[in-house]
């Protein structure tokens, strides 16, 4: 399913992308005034493979969430049982998340890839466990690469069936304490940033337990010997294997799964951008159908997002996780997408156009 998935992927089209950037400057409003929108609706025309593009909605937002063994060295405050009550409170309606996708007009999903307990049926959960919760990444690999395909796969087949179900837009979400720890060790490796400049303070951490978690991710990259995690599809996998966890492999999986059919995909924050990285190395065509919902307040999804070479739609130090920042750039996605179909074009309407 994975090496299908890749090979259906498709880079955006350069045609189109020169049809819709043609269409936007003959749109009734000064060129480029509606800034970064505009590359919006180009971006998606693009990855669609038509102009205008679809319009991204229903939107449908993907929770994934597991659990970290390396939680047991103290890199956050709260305890591990949140993950789980958590999960209980998405699917019982009263998260941000929940809010947020009300206000959009999305589905919520919660995917369990790797919740350290078990969780009962439930309408809106998914159930991929693939572990109790990985191992801890700073002694060793958090995952073998078979768990890892696992959860890439996924991933994949949770973008599958919300599409299959109607949903024309995609957003990330995350659900997993410490899985921050986890985030900066991939966004280290994969951008080659410095633990230093890309790992941050979470769900709000002192200075001590900040220099604790820096030195595990330091850790992490040192144990597992990760070096160049880009350069194969075998070595994106071992890093991914090493240093992620099974909510960053599902969420990679779920991109390319989005990518593969053409749907856009809104990122949240510095989970996603993590799992984007994996993604991208795997095939930096999957960029092509990514938006960046927001910038996160964690300075490892600003690395990631230079690295991915994605503008995010918005900032607002935001750092929640859940899919929230992703879920309050959707309408925006949308509008962007609506004044392509709905505008009228200065020959349609009649109105003189500024002298060149």
């Amino acid at each position: 399913m994975f090496a299908e998935t890749l090979a259906a992927i498709r880079r955006a089209d350069p045609r189109v992308l020169a049809e819709a950037r043609a269409h936007q400057d003959r749109l009734t409003k000064p060129r480029g005034s509606l800034g970064a929108l505009e590359e919006v609706a180009v971006r998606l025309a693009g990855a669609a493979g038509t102009t205008p593009p679809p319009m991204p909605e229903p939107a449908a937002l993907a929770i994934f969430a597991a659990d970290h063994g390396v939680h047991a060295r103290g890199v956050s405050p709260w305890p591990q049982e949140v993950t789980v009550q958590m999960v209980a409170n998405f699917l019982a309606g009263g998260a941000v998340a929940n809010a947020f996708a009300a206000q959009a007009g999305a589905s919520v999903t919660v995917v369990d890839v790797g919740v350290a307990a078990d969780l009962p049926d439930a309408p809106g959960l998914v159930n991929h466990k693939i572990a109790y919760g990985t191992a801890d990444l700073s002694q060793g690999p958090a995952m073998t690469v078979d768990q890892a395909v696992q959860a890439l796969e996924a991933g994949i087949v949770v973008a599958r069936d919300l599409v299959a179900k109607g949903a024309r837009c995609l957003i990330t979400g995350d659900m997993g304490i410490a899985n921050t720890t986890a985030s900066a060790a991939l966004v280290s490796a994969f951008t080659g940033k410095d633990p230093a400049e890309v790992t941050g303070r979470g769900t709000g951490i002192d200075d001590e337990t900040y220099e604790l978690k820096v030195g595990i991710v330091r850790a992490a990259l040192r144990a597992n010997a990760v070096t160049d995690p880009a350069s194969s599809p075998s070595e994106t996998l071992r890093a991914l294997a090493a240093v992620g966890g099974f909510e960053h492999a599902a969420i990679a999986g779920f991109i390319l799964g989005g990518a593969a059919l053409r749907v856009p995909v809104i990122l949240d924050g510095v989970i996603a951008g993590a799992a984007a990285l994996v993604a991208a190395a795997f095939d930096p065509a999957a960029v092509d159908h990514c938006v960046a919902g927001h910038r996160s307040a964690e300075p490892g999804h600003t690395a990631a997002l230079a690295h991915l070479g994605l503008r995010p739609l918005v900032d607002l130090e935001l750092r929640l996780g859940e899919g929230t920042g992703g879920l309050l750039a959707h309408p925006m996605v949308c509008a962007a997408v609506r004044v392509m179909h709905d505008v009228a074009t200065f020959d349609s309407a009649g109105v003189t156009e500024k002298p060149v």
